[in-house]
Formats: structure tokens, sequence, C-alpha cells
């Protein structure tokens, strides 16, 4: 029998090892900007064409490459960052296994151009599907450039796998933020499509947060350091009062590389126990520095966690770190036997002497008498001042039942009181239509959670917050569809604040906001102002609904068309919608069972769940035999 084992052609195996480190454009931008931070750069510039589809092009200043390195550079495990394998555990470097550049040039074409600052010409190397196709030197300024054009182009299958391009534009701003956090010592610049996303300056690790999530967050920023020789822990954490429902502004970094932990995150939670609003996430940028020897950061392809030898303690010193700066700047409440200084006296008024107060008495003064003027005793008036009655005049235009009961029987006969005529409400038909008319409007609301109506056999169950989730879905679509949404004008505009890229991803949907009801104002750097809300929201819900759809888009946002309405609408409506527990009146729970059957589907939810259930009366007297 023949041997039916046999080695893989090179190209196969690029291929395979791209499906690990290459899932996506935002894989490449990671991989190119850490290559560059390795090669010692202060300025890296990252130019995004179609969210990295067409073109992702990485600039540096850094050391360059030789004609050598730079033909080597693609091979697969050719790395200058180890030698032996003890070196993955003390590892100071971002890229280490080499095959990040191998695994790009297997589905893309890639362009190369890099030179050192003592050789006179640099190179430039084009390769295809990880075939060469030409090398010829060139004259490029000091550093490295790297284009990847045209990702997955010879794998289609992959490339149809990949989300819309504000989807995949997001997760390429999530890797830049990662890399432009940890290194705020660098100067980095990002555009898309031709226009400036982000212009980073180098400066301080708070300067770099303020610079990219808007300046409003500098009020929100509580520091955190501790040195010990486990770890040293140092960054900032946001005010329990800023706590947002969605994991936005979380971020890890050990010997400043990104990593996910979930149990990192727990310490963090538990430090900001009692002091978070329910349902709400803390915000933090911590920076945890460790001996390499100590941690293991190659057991994912991602390079994003780590396995840390005695993470125990680690848990616990960044969870008491975390708590002790919450207390010393005043966060949270803590125990304090000194005196206050409040209580202390001005130094002003330290060596006064105390003034008794006097008291003065008015010895003629007769709480009986009436009050004169003594200036205007002797003055005469031409006309007599009537004395206006006070207890007495609330009583006026008012009658007994006596009185009333009293008429005149030549006013009652005079037909005066038989020309009134009383404005009555209109009679319309009712939905829920009985021989007893009495039970037709009578609704119940159970557990503060469930609307129940008696109908002809039976009663009629309904979830408040599905019900109305459905109402508010079916309007808001219609509205955007329609673009006829009604709006009610703000006495005072509202100013919310946003990070740079939420103002950004809010400005792409911002004409399909418009047609629900809002009506923006201006934009500054990291406020949005709105001038006007849909009928349905109020002001106090302004804000938590745009964080909401912020939220949605991040995660999934459809192309332009029917589906990103139908998502915009899904997303606001649920945020709109009441809330289990909320006490209904008699009024309102009427109008919401009316609106409920006015729509197209009233039995269920946009998300597809049952909004009512109907209980039939022979069901019940089953349970009585």
């Amino acid at each position: 029998m023949a041997d039916i084992i046999a080695l893989l052609p090179d190209h196969v195996a690029n291929q395979i090892a791209a499906g690990e480190v290459v899932q996506r454009p935002a894989s490449v931008v990671k991989e190119l900007l850490e290559n560059a931070i390795d090669a010692q750069a202060t300025s890296i510039t990252l130019v995004v064409k179609d969210a990295g589809k067409t073109l992702v092009q990485v600039t540096d200043n850094g050391i360059g490459m030789s004609v050598t390195d730079a033909r080597l550079c693609f091979e697969r495990h050719a790395t200058s960052k180890i030698k032996l394998a003890d070196d993955l555990f003390n590892l100071h470097t971002k890229g280490f296994r080499g095959e990040a550049l191998a695994s790009i040039a297997a589905i893309a074409h890639v362009t190369l151009k890099t030179k050192r600052e003592e050789d006179e010409i640099g190179i430039t190397i084009t390769i295809e599907g990880s075939q060469v196709t030409s090398q010829e030197p060139s004259v490029v300024p000091k550093g490295t450039t790297i284009s990847v054009k045209n990702l997955f182009y010879n794998i289609p299958a992959r490339r149809n796998f990949l989300k819309s391009n504000p989807v995949e534009t997001r997760h390429i701003i999530d890797e830049f933020h990662r890399v432009a956090l940890a290194h705020p010592q660098i100067e980095f610049l990002m555009t898309h499509n031709g226009s400036d996303v982000f212009n980073l300056p180098s400066g301080n690790s708070k300067q770099r947060i303020v610079n990219i999530f808007g300046n409003k967050t500098k009020e929100k920023l509580v520091p955190v350091s501790e040195d010990t020789e486990i770890v040293k822990v140092s960054g900032f954490v946001l005010k329990p009062e800023f706590g947002k429902k969605s994991r936005g502004e979380q971020f890890f970094f050990v010997n400043n590389r990104y990593i996910k932990s979930a149990y990192l995150h727990h310490a963090v939670s538990a430090a900001f126990e009692g002091l978070l609003k329910q349902g709400t996430h803390p915000g933090y940028f911590l920076f945890l520095e460790v001996a390499p020897k100590s941690i293991d950061i190659n057991i994912h392809p991602t390079k994003t966690e780590i396995k840390f030898d005695d993470e125990h303690s680690i848990y616990a010193m960044l969870r008491a770190t975390v708590k002790h700066s919450l207390g010393q700047f005043s966060v949270a409440p803590v125990l304090d036997f000194n005196k206050d200084s409040d209580f202390d006296t001005p130094y002003a008024y330290s060596k006064k002497q105390p003034s008794i107060p006097k008291i003065e008495v008015d010895s003629n003064f007769n709480p009986f008498q009436e009050e004169r003027s003594p200036k205007q005793a002797n003055i005469s008036f031409p006309f007599k001042r009537e004395k206006q009655p006070q207890w007495e005049s609330l009583y006026v235009g008012l009658k007994d039942d006596a009185s009333i009961s009293s008429l005149d029987a030549s006013e009652k006969e005079s037909g005066t009181h038989d020309a009134i005529e009383f404005e009555s409400d209109q009679i319309t038909g009712s939905l829920f239509s009985s021989s007893q008319e009495d039970n037709a409007h009578i609704t119940f609301q159970l557990q503060n959670k469930y609307v129940v109506s008696p109908i002809k056999n039976g009663m009629l169950i309904i979830h408040q917050h599905l019900a109305h989730y459905r109402v508010l879905y079916e309007e808001l679509l219609k509205n955007i569809t329609v673009q006829e949404g009604v709006s009610q004008q703000l006495l005072f505009p509202l100013q919310l604040d946003f990070s740079k890229p939420d103002l950004v991803l809010l400005e792409s949907v911002k004409e399909a906001l418009e047609h629900t009801g809002f009506v923006f104002g201006t934009t500054e750097e990291d406020t949005l102002q709105i001038k006007g809300l849909p009928v349905s929201l109020t002001e106090s819900k302004a804000g938590q609904t745009l964080e909401k759809l912020v939220k949605d888009i991040k995660e999934e946002v459809p192309d332009a068309g029917f589906s990103q309405n139908d998502l915009l609408a899904k997303s606001m409506a649920k945020s709109m919608a009441i809330k289990t527990g909320t006490v209904l009146s008699k009024e309102a729970r009427e109008h919401l069972v009316h609106r409920l059957f006015a729509c197209k589907e009233p039995s269920v939810s946009p998300d597809n769940l049952p909004v009512l259930v109907t209980i039939d009366t022979n069901d019940l007297d089953k349970k009585f035999m």
C-alpha cells in the first residue's frame, strides 16, 4: 500500500496559518502596528480604505531593515526576537513568532518599502500570494512602509464571512486604541477613506486617554498607583457615577501588551462593590508590570490571553489598590475619626473677641393696633380707601347645596339652564366587546409586569414591556421609512458627552435618527447637542437610549437599507419601552392594550418573543373539577 501522508506545500501551509493569525482586517492592523513599535518608531501612520478590505498601510520612522532582512521577514517563523525556546519566557517585544508577515503575504498583495539610516537607498519588495513578484532598490525615507491590498483575494470564502464596513472599521479602531493606549510616548495618526480619524500626539497616559475618548473624560478619571515586589499597578479607573451598561472602556495592559482577563476584571468589579448602580460596569485603564519570567503569553494565537504564575496574589493586590484609590480620592465612603476641617475657625477670626449680641425691643408695639405709618399720619387723601375683605374673599362665588336647591323657579321656567349643552366624548366601538359593558374596559396589573384584561371567553395576559416594545418598534420603523417622525422641542437643549468614536458612529445614522424625531444641534469635539426628542422619549432616557444604540451599532450594524432601519428601531424601542416593575394607571393600561392590537403583529415582539397569552374559561373550569 502506498504512503498517504505528505508534506503540505508552503503556500497551503501559509494559508492555514493565516486562518489563525489573520481573522479580519483588524488582525493585520494589530500585527503591523506591533512590528512598527518593535522597530523603535516614534511616529506611526495607519491608512485604511474600505474598512481594510482594499488597503491597510502602516508607515513608521523606525530603524528599517536591510535587503536580506526585508526578503527574509516573509518566510515562515523567521524572527529576530527569539533564538532559544527559553526566550519565550523572557519576552520584551510584541511580535516574536515570525508568522504574521508570512500569513499576511499568503492571502493578500503586499508591498514592503524599507530603508535603514546608514543605507543610501532602500528596497521595495512586492509579494502576491506568498510569491515574490518584484524586488528592486528604491529611494524611500528612513523607516518601513507595508501596504496590504485586497485582503483574502485568493480565499473568497473567508472574504464573504467578513462583516459590513462599519463593523470591520469598529474592530480596526479597537485594535488601534489598544496599541495607542499602551504606548503614549509614540505619535499616532489614523486615516480612513481619506479623512483623519485620530491624530494623537506623544504624551503621557492621561493625555492619551483624553485625546482618544474626549476632554470630558478628564474629570472622570481616578489615578491608581501601587508598586510591590510582585506587580506594579498604575493607570486610572472611572468614577462610579460614570459606570456604563456596556463594557466599552475596559483596558488591561500587562507589560504594555493588551490582554483580556475575566479573573482580573472580577478583581476590579469587587473593588467597586456597593458603589455602582445596578446593571452598570466600571471603566478602567490599568497597566500592570510583572517580571517576564512570571507570565506565559504564548497560549493564544492572538496573544490576548496571559497565564500568571501567582494570579491569586495579583488578584488581591489589584483589588486592594483600586479600592484604596477610590477611598483616597474621596470617591468611596471611608471612616475618618479626625475632625472635619470645615468646622475650624477661620484664621481671620481666630484672634477676634466675640461681641455680645444686643436685643432691641419696641415697648410701644401693640399687635392689636392697626398699622399706621408715622410719616403718613397727617396726610389726608381725597378718597377713602375701602377695607378689602380678607378671609371672606376665599368664599366669593361659592354656593352650598342648599342655595343651589333654592334656585328661583322663574329662572328655571325661563329656560336659561336648558340652553346649556354639555360636551361629551365620542363613543367608539370597543376592542373587547362583551355583553357586560361594565367589564369591557376593566384591566388589572399583575406583579407590575403583566396587564390582565377580560375577554368574551376568558382572559388575556399581556407582558407590558414586550407589548410596549412592539408598539414603539412599529411606530419608529414607520417614522424612519416614511420620514415623518414627530419631534418635541426642548426649551433647554441637552448636552450629552460621547467619545470621538461614538460620535462618528452616531453621525453615520444621524439622518435615520432625525426621521424618528431627534433634532440635533451643533456637535463639538466630544459633546452632542440635542434640541428635540421623539414624542415617546423623555429627557432622562435620551442619553441611555443613544448609549444603547451605540452599543448595538458596535456589535453588529448592517449596511444602509431596511436592515439598518430595523436595527435602529429595535434598539431605540427596547430602550424606550416601559420596564418590568413600572406601575401603570388604568388609563395607561387601556391605552397600551388598544395600541398593541392596532399593530400589524401584536402577538410577538420584534425579537420573536410571545407578547400575550389567552386563558380560556374552559381551562379555568377544569382546574376546579
